[in-house]
């Protein structure tokens, strides 16, 4: 008897290939998800640091206090409290009493642990001392003072709340006070908020982090950045004002002294001579130089920030030979001067000055006299 034979025919399912259109759609899909999901962490990571702003307004004087203050468990103690579980798990299962007994013991160190970490920064007050002027692109020495009321404080890093910043760290003693050193570059010159500073410790066992924020409310000033390498200095040109005689070459009367030899005739007292018997001549000082003049239009014809680096070399190069010098920018000229504290004076009003001036206006201003150095 013969069998029927029977074939079952299957019908093999299309396979998309990579390069089909459902295959884009579908990575185009995946794509877009991705793309959405990301600005919503942006977008909650802007709102959460908006509210710690917030909560964190710039202060001259910041006191850690317990309401700014947040801890959270680090990796560490992540790991510590996985093993703890297994442990605990454990214990159960076997029901060992020495398990039970280590698995609490360990718990009960890491929640004391918690409690100092938090101690540790809660009551700490911190202030930022005056900052000396530095330059535009060079780090600035920034020091901060930690005054603590209570007990010794150890293990606290303070670090500017930036990418690749590196933390300083110190230990403050029981009633006393500890100084930080932090270096900052501000980018420009002028004024500077300084930007967010953070102060954590992991204090002791390094199973939590209590961390706070503080915005320092003091402007630094940056100078211009000096050119590299810097053109020579400007001639002094002496601006004599209008109806005075210029200044003699052989300086001012400053006295009488006995004849020299070799002393010109018209320098004789005669009627001093004749009074003391012996000849007698003027003494002069010397001629006070010719005070140098950086000006605006001097400093080449680039653009404002190169004009500026310029006349900043310029007053550092004088001030380092020591030629008084006078700075003019358009609307804005200061007399001549020596000494530390007219450089200060002539790089301050570079940093400050208001670069939307017309440049143009100081080029028709007339000079004014050059005033006596300090």
């Amino acid at each position: 008897m013969d069998v029927p034979h029977t074939t079952t025919s299957a019908r093999a399912e299309p396979v998309e290939a990579p390069g089909s259109a459902p295959a884009l759609r579908q990575a185009q899909g995946e794509r877009g998800t991705a793309q959405s999901a990301s600005p919503r962490r942006g977008r909650l990571r802007r709102l959460l640091r908006r509210w710690l702003l917030k909560r964190h307004p710039r202060s001259a004087r910041w006191s850690i206090e317990q309401r700014c203050l947040y801890i959270v468990p680090t990796g560490a103690g992540w790991l510590f409290g996985g093993t703890l579980a297994l442990m605990l798990l454990a214990a159960i299962n076997l029901q060992l009493a020495l398990g039970y007994l280590m698995c609490f013991a360990l718990a009960g160190a890491a929640f004391a642990s918690m409690l100092q970490t938090h101690r540790t920064l809660r009551g700490l007050e911190l202030q930022l001392r005056e900052p000396v002027p530095g330059f535009a692109g060079q780090p600035m020495a920034l020091q901060v003072e930690c005054l603590n009321p209570g007990p010794a404080r150890h293990g606290i890093a303070l670090v500017w709340d930036e990418p690749r910043a590196r933390p300083a760290w110190v230990d403050v003693p029981a009633q006393g006070q500890a100084l930080v050193e932090l270096h900052w570059t501000p980018p420009a010159r002028g004024r500077h908020e300084l930007p967010t500073l953070r102060v954590q410790t992991s204090y002791p066992f390094g199973l939590f982090r209590a961390w706070t924020l503080w915005r320092p409310a003091t402007l630094p000033l940056a100078w211009p950045a000096p050119e590299q390498p810097a053109p020579p200095l400007p001639r002094p040109e002496p601006r004599p004002c209008a109806g005075t005689r210029p200044a003699r070459e052989d300086g001012d009367f400053a006295g009488v002294r006995a004849y020299r030899r070799g002393d010109a005739p018209h320098e004789l007292l005669w009627k001093k001579s004749a009074h003391h018997g012996e000849l007698v001549s003027r003494e002069r000082q010397a001629g006070r130089p010719a005070p140098l003049w950086l000006r605006w239009q001097d400093a080449g014809g680039g653009d404002t920030e190169a004009r500026l680096s310029r006349l900043a070399a310029w007053v550092l190069a004088a001030s380092r030979a020591e030629v008084p010098c006078a700075l003019e920018l358009p609307g804005q000229p200061i007399p001549a001067g020596l000494g530390a504290a007219h450089r200060q004076r002539l790089l301050q009003a570079l940093a400050l000055w208001d670069g939307s001036l017309d440049p143009g206006a100081g080029a028709a201003r007339q000079p004014r006299c050059g005033a006596s150095a300090d």
